[in-house]
């Protein structure tokens, strides 16, 4: 008998970033290699992240990831198991699409109620309390960067990247999202740019499509210190071999705790501050808001500080070491499967016919 087939719903967009999908594609490839089968809803915002970081992830079209849309959109579509990474879906909702199989949902927010299984939450400050009201008596909680979903290749990297952590300065990382919100690379770079020393270069990654990409391609091309990454394949590369970032306070924080990254994080969403905020408070990252009226002067204090305080480096570092081991993908695949198994139905939850 085949496995599981378990369906994705995880949102993109201009204003979403592809944060969504890339959490999704890494879970979606630690249950492929437990011998289950993914498939994607994709519109053309999460199909055109999949073509590049997973063009060999099976999707089905779809034009829109309303609730109305994704109605419609399930129509015909055979599942076993559903995982949603999409704000806009209440419990309401995620029940009607489930239709009775197992639900795990992926979530920030810890702000509606859930029809949820399973919740995967990895923010550092996240309390089992925070979910007390939303879901029901028998929804498992996963909670914590120890069930962050980070790619394998950054667990592969770890402990090579931690033994050169002591070094001086060489390396800038600098990446904030795929879709650079609001074009806050080249806000960043513009504070960094005059503050490198002789022999620094920075990676700076971005996505394809990102409207800031022209001015930063025109600024690559006359500052040969910049090195621009488009829509890499090798981040595991680029963070262990960097010796500081300056990194978008989402889902990539957890990339760079695994291989102990001394960096600033920025917050670039509302939901994205309580995370922050911990990280602050555990000593692993120094944090600053994108919409805050002295963001400029806070980079800079930043910058020194990232610059030139190695004893700051070495701590950052080490905190932000025992955050996240990047195991965390394939911990929540085996909660999902082992669900999937305990309700003994893969006979029955086929649904429709493929």
């Amino acid at each position: 008998m085949s496995g599981p087939r378990i369906l994705f719903v995880a949102n993109a967009g201009p204003q979403v970033g592809g944060g969504h999908v890339m959490r999704c594609l890494t879970l979606a490839r630690a249950l492929n290699d437990r011998g289950a089968d993914c498939i994607f809803l994709a519109t053309p915002e999460v199909a055109e992240i999949l073509n590049v970081f997973g063009p060999e992830m099976p999707r089905e079209a779809v034009t829109s990831l309303t609730a109305s849309g994704l109605a419609d959109a399930l129509t015909g579509v055979r599942f076993n198991a559903i995982v949603f990474d999409h704000y806009g879906l209440d419990r309401g909702q995620q029940d009607a699409m489930s239709r009775g199989r197992p639900v795990l949902v992926i979530d920030d927010l810890a702000n509606r109620p859930l029809g949820a299984d399973i919740v995967l939450d990895s923010g550092p400050a996240r309390r089992m309390s925070d979910y007390g009201l939303l879901v029901e008596g028998h929804t498992q909680l996963l909670l914590g960067p120890a069930y962050a979903p980070v790619r394998p290749e950054f667990a592969e990297q770890r402990a090579e990247a931690l033994a050169h952590r002591d070094g001086p300065v060489r390396r800038i990382l600098v990446s904030l999202g795929l879709t650079d919100l609001g074009g806050i690379t080249g806000r960043v770079l513009d504070r960094l740019r005059p503050r490198l020393a002789a022999g620094m270069v920075v990676d700076v990654v971005v996505g394809s499509g990102a409207a800031s990409l022209t001015g930063l391609k025109r600024l690559a091309n006359h500052d040969p210190r910049l090195s621009l990454h488009i829509d890499s394949q090798d981040m595991a590369r680029l963070t262990a071999e960097a010796d500081v970032a300056l990194g978008a306070a989402g889902s990539t924080t957890w990339e760079r705790c695994v291989l102990g990254l001394p960096s600033a994080l920025v917050v670039l969403a509302d939901n994205q501050k309580e995370a922050a905020d911990a990280m602050a408070a555990a000593g692993a990252a120094i944090i600053l808001n994108a919409a805050s009226p002295d963001f400029e002067p806070s980079l800079d204090r930043a910058l020194v500080h990232l610059l030139n305080d190695a004893a700051l480096r070495r701590k950052l570092s080490v905190a932000s070491a025992g955050i996240c081991d990047g195991q965390g993908a394939w911990r929540t695949a085996e909660v999902l499967l082992d669900l999937i198994q305990q309700r003994d139905s893969l006979p029955q939850l086929g649904g429709l016919q493929p």
